[in-house]
Order: structure tokens, then sequence, then C-alpha cells
């Protein structure tokens, strides 16, 4: 079995991607980031509302940019502040703290409904100021997707997805084809650990790994990227040899489902 294609193509954006999206928030060690990007992981996203355990990935990206590498790392990030503002506020503050002056993507999240027209406005006030290439929107509302997309204005979507909640394959992604078709980026692989714990399984079957969920998700031709958590270097290699695994085979596939089912009814 052949592994992961080591990038493709982020949707209508255009860039360049690996298939698995690294996250500031588990507060993964930089080295770690570092190595990730290195195998081409390249999506990273980053929360507006700074932590400390952000300065991991912060110290990454300023090592990535200054070893000249700034064209290969696509940057989202996170605002949760529902205010045009309080947005602009927390943007220039996070590329200041990194050194940068844009970040590829702007991500607006959580919306459970379209959002409203001035996070809107300033979002694209952003763009016109080159602060932000691209816009996306991140929700749990898998029926909203279908909403947005014809709104033709965002350049991509976060999607929750994986074997437990599994409704973005009738809901969502089937609107997410055709040309100028919004990126697709999973995150929640894990079901929020749920498929990680024994206590959760049906009789006679064994927990899958981190790296399986993320095979699982990835194994679905709408997923572009999917978000990763790691807390070490070393989970941070496990996660990065599901890029040599590749796809999930068909007994595969239906053991991930069996057991995200399991758990869906309980």
């Amino acid at each position: 079995m052949t592994g992961f294609d080591a990038q493709v193509e982020l949707g209508r954006t255009g860039l360049k991607v690996g298939r698995l999206g690294i996250s500031s928030s588990f507060g993964t060690p930089s080295v770690a980031i570092e190595e990730a990007f290195d195998r081409g992981c390249n999506y990273f996203t980053w929360g507006s509302f700074l932590r400390s355990r952000s300065s991991e990935m912060a110290a990454a990206i300023r090592r990535i940019v200054r070893a000249g590498r700034r064209d290969q790392l696509v940057l989202a990030m996170v605002t949760y502040a529902h205010s045009a503002l309080l947005t602009e506020f927390f943007l220039k503050k996070g590329l200041k703290s990194a050194g940068l002056e844009y970040v590829d993507v702007l991500l607006l999240g959580y919306f459970p409904r379209r959002p409203p027209r001035r996070v809107i406005d300033g979002a694209l006030e952003l763009q016109r100021k080159h602060l932000v290439r691209f816009i996306g929107l991140t929700s749990h509302n898998r029926k909203l997707f279908r909403q947005l997309r014809a709104d033709g204005m965002y350049d991509l979507f976060h999607v929750r997805y994986n074997a437990v909640h599994r409704g973005a394959e009738t809901e969502t992604f089937p609107y997410m084809t055709g040309e100028r078709r919004p990126g697709v980026v999973s995150f929640t692989a894990t079901s929020w650990q749920q498929l990680l714990k024994k206590s959760k399984m049906p009789a006679g079957q064994t927990p899958p790994t981190a790296a399986d969920c993320y095979r699982f998700v990835l194994s679905h031709p709408s997923v572009d990227a999917c978000m990763v958590g790691a807390r070490s270097r070393e989970q941070m290699r496990e996660n990065l040899g599901v890029l040599d695994t590749g796809p999930m085979n068909a007994e595969e596939l239906e053991r991930m489902r069996t057991i995200g089912d399991h758990i869906h009814r309980s």
C-alpha cells in the first residue's frame, strides 16, 4: 500500500498543504512542529487569543521565516472574537509576535449559523489591507457549509469529521466539489479522544490509535487535510507515520465505522 501524497491543493486557494495540519492548541514542542514542517506538514492553525502554549508555535514560525521558508508555510489565524475590532487587534498582535506581515488564512470560528455582516465586512477589510490572503470558517453545523458555499466568499472550511460523527459524508462533502470548491480541513479526528478509550469499545474490539483515526479521516477523498494533536515529539512522530501508511482498506474502514456507530449509540 502506498502512502498519502506529500501535499495536496487546498481547494480554490491553490495553496499546497501537507495532509496533516498542526494546531497551536496542544502546546506541541517547536522542534516537533519543525520536524513535521520538514515532512511537508506546512498547514498551521494559531489561535488569535494568544496563550502561553502558543509560544512554541511562534518560535517554530520565527525559525521557519528566518530560514527563508515563509513561502512554504500556510498559516491560518483563528479568531473567536466575532468582533472586527478585536479580530484586527489580536491578528496584528500575533503577526508581531511571530515576525510576520500577513497570514494566509483568517479562520472565523466557531459559528453555528451564518456570521453577521459586521464580521464578514471586517474579514474582507483585513483582506483589503493585505493582512490576510484567504477567508475560512469553522463550525460544528454541517448543514451550514452548504449554505456558505453558495455565498461564494469562503475559501476553505474546517469541518468536524470522524468515525463517530460521519454526517459530513452526506450533509457537507457532496457540496464541496466542482470548480472553485472550498478547501476542506477536518478536525476532532479522535472525537475528543472517545475513539481512543477502551471503555468506549464494543465487545471484542480494541481501541484505534490516534494514527488510525487520522488515516480514517484522510481516506475520504473530500478531505484535504486533517488537524492533529501532539503534546510531544514522540507523539508527533507517531502521527507522521500516517503519511507513509496511507489510506485504509475496506476492512479497516468498516472496523472504524463499527466502533464509531457503537460510540454514537452510547
